[in-house]
């Protein structure tokens, strides 16, 4: 799906969005999200700690959240962060450098698909909140193969749908209703805070997904439910 329904590919269309609403994502994103984004992310960094790092890619950075956290808990590490949206990315410049972080991490622009970083040259790549918005999802974990060096790690942080259906049917109900409102109000974006959940409904289940990561070469491939399936972190081994 593509959150404008234009007669631009859905790359182009998310390359728009994100540079629409990134003055008012990081307020939003964690606001939205009652902090627990901050957990996720804490356990994606235990995950990519168990590889001893010394190169992790970053794709799909975003606003760097990930990119600094990995910096900052994994001493010693150069962390390549890379995105589609230039809005974003200026946003994780200012961030990166309040922090320090500018000899760390090195942030570009640059597509998910089609990455230009050199065949089996990082430890460890991750990906927080965006594959789903991959315009060629196959393509992207492709790369993400490619790029991962024999022994390294992919750790991939996504939203999933709850499997108890109460739960399920009260946190659809927040993402359906209630989220595009005051998203939309916030960012003067009502489509792209209704893309946002919607995407997610769309997404691969997880055992789905994990076929698709086994079928793009990696291996020992698993999920780990966060906070009753709200998201998922799956790992997979090159």
């Amino acid at each position: 799906m593509k959150p404008y329904h234009t007669d631009q590919t859905k790359k182009e269309e998310v390359h728009e969005m994100f540079n629409r609403i990134a003055p008012r994502y990081d307020l939003l994103n964690h606001t939205l999200s009652m902090n627990i984004d901050r957990l996720w992310r804490r356990h994606v960094v235990r995950e990519v700690q168990r590889v001893k790092p010394k190169r992790i890619l970053d794709v799909a950075t975003g606003t760097g959240d990930l990119a600094i956290a990995l910096a900052q808990h994994i001493p010693g590490t150069q962390v390549r962060a890379v995105d589609l949206s230039e809005e974003m990315l200026a946003v994780a410049r200012r961030k990166v450098e309040a922090r320090g972080l500018d000899a760390r991490i090195i942030l570009d622009c640059g597509d998910a698909e089609h990455l230009e970083v050199a065949d089996a040259s990082v430890d460890v790549a991750t990906v927080a909140f965006g594959v789903r918005n991959f315009g060629d999802l196959e393509a992207g974990l492709r790369e993400l193969w490619r790029v991962v060096r024999p022994g390294g790690r992919v750790v991939i942080l996504e939203f999933s749908r709850p499997r108890v259906r109460w739960f399920r049917t009260l946190y659809e109900f927040y993402s359906y209703r209630i989220l595009p409102r005051i998203g939309g109000a916030i960012s003067r974006d009502r489509r792209a805070y209704e893309y946002l959940p919607a995407s997610v409904g769309e997404f691969p289940a997880p055992d789905i997904f994990l076929g698709m990561l086994g079928q793009a070469g990696f291996r020992n491939c698993r999920a780990r439910s966060q906070s009753f399936g709200i998201a998922q972190i799956y790992i997979g081994e090159r």
